[in-house]
């Protein structure tokens, strides 16, 4: 759809709807995010972003702008580029999550898992630092296959996965912590 569309949809929808987020794929990629935040801002809508932190710098931009952000953290930053398999994507993760704590957005962290990616010592750790770092929002997310075209990790079960012990430690460690699964 057009932005122009979208925007005139919007506005249809004035006092019908609280919040836009704008999301899919990587949002901070398209350079026309600023300017449609704002727009989306003068319809009177509040703003949320859901986000990998794939483009800090533009993420950095947009923050002021923002009531809510949704940032993706797949692993700790030495793990990164075995989840994403894409070289340094670490780096820029972790900048953004500094920004996003740094700009005082109420946001949420959260980490999508397969226990073929995350084993529950690695997501202990990374929910320790993400505590350290002064996250107060997060959730871990089990994978789905829904939209996943990888057959080793499609075929693989992830029921009863972490284990409960594991999510009872991870409870603890935020004042706000929830699981998405399957069950």
């Amino acid at each position: 759809m057009a932005w122009d569309d979208i925007r005139d949809f919007l506005a249809r929808r004035t006092g019908l709807i609280d919040a836009v987020v704008f999301s899919g794929g990587e949002p901070t990629m398209d350079p026309g995010l600023e300017t449609a935040i704002r727009e989306v801002r003068q319809l009177g809508f509040l703003v949320g972003l859901h986000s990998g932190g794939t483009h800090p710098a533009r993420l950095r931009q947009v923050l002021p702008l923002l009531d809510w952000v949704g940032l993706d953290v797949k692993a700790n930053a030495a793990d990164y580029e075995r989840i994403t398999r894409v070289r340094g994507s670490g780096a820029p993760a972790f900048d953004s999550l500094r920004a996003v704590l740094d700009s005082g957005v109420r946001h949420e962290c959260r980490t999508t898992i397969h226990p073929a990616l995350h084993n529950e010592d690695e997501l202990r750790r990374l929910a320790r630092h993400l505590a350290d770092q002064g996250v107060t929002h997060y959730a871990v997310q089990v994978f789905r296959s829904t939209g996943c075209n990888d057959a080793q990790l499609n075929s693989q079960r992830v029921t009863g996965y972490p284990d409960g012990r594991l999510v009872a430690e991870l409870e603890r460690m935020f004042p706000f912590f929830v699981l998405r699964n399957n069950d």
